[in-house]
């Protein structure tokens, strides 16, 4: 069965009263627990962009991976401009509707799991661009971020591969703080939707592969550069 027709307000909101009405609506389907079946296929979803780009043109790739192997299946790719403007705390109105273009645009099968390079339910109102993409596609999501946007982590991190602390905000508990590469600055790992804070810590230690970044998001990475360049863009002068 196709999958219903996402509803247009929902990806492209007139105004940041409706987005807000959005994300509220939204945020409560979000499925905190695992509702996993068989993984297979592993996603990765990440944007590029370059501040500079006067068209504020968002590039967007979704890969798909063997989840035993770890080798890339497949690349959807989609660019657009986007039409809601930057707001804290709404960047997935901004970035979603590349990332649905580029789901649609994956030939083949689509991906069981999806780790996102942003943040997920760690985000002031529990629903940052991993739940939402979630949500919006019903897929499970990981949030993979590289820095903290809310919550400090629950005590001192160690050096090596594995290490993990609680990252917490307001007396609970929304993300890990996970150590992926010894010596190296963690990653803040939250869930997005359809799966447990401790399944996803587990599923970004089986996706690496020595790097700091998960391999699905590593190579979405590479993938939304590419497209980045192929539109004829500047590269984004925080690329390192």
């Amino acid at each position: 069965m196709a999958p219903s027709p996402i509803p247009r307000d929902w990806l492209f909101p007139p105004s940041l009263d409706v987005a807000a009405q959005v994300q509220r609506d939204l945020a409560s389907r979000v499925v905190l627990e695992d509702d996993l079946g068989p993984v297979r296929l592993l996603g990765g979803a990440d944007i590029s962009h370059n501040p500079r780009d006067p068209d504020a043109l968002v590039h967007a790739a979704i890969v798909t991976l063997d989840a035993a192997s770890l080798g890339v299946t497949g690349v959807g790719a989609a660019t657009l401009r986007p039409s809601f403007p930057y707001v804290p705390g709404y960047l997935g109105f901004r970035e979603c509707p590349a990332l649905v273009d580029a789901w649609a645009a994956l030939e083949g099968a689509k991906p069981d799991l999806v780790f996102v390079d942003g943040q997920g339910f760690s985000h002031p109102r529990g629903f940052g661009i991993a739940c939402q993409i979630g949500v919006l596609l019903g897929v499970p999501t990981i949030g993979v971020a590289k820095s903290i946007l809310v919550g400090r982590p629950a005590g001192e991190l160690g050096p090596e591969a594995g290490d993990r602390v609680a990252l917490e905000w307001k007396g609970r508990t929304v993300g890990t703080v996970l150590r992926t590469k010894r010596r190296t600055n963690p990653l803040f790992i939250s869930v997005g939707h359809r799966i447990s804070l401790d399944s996803a810590v587990d599923w970004v230690l089986r996706a690496g592969r020595g790097y700091r970044m998960p391999e699905p998001t590593r190579q979405a990475h590479l993938a939304s550069n590419a497209v980045r360049r192929a539109a004829g863009c500047s590269p984004d002068p925080t690329d390192a």
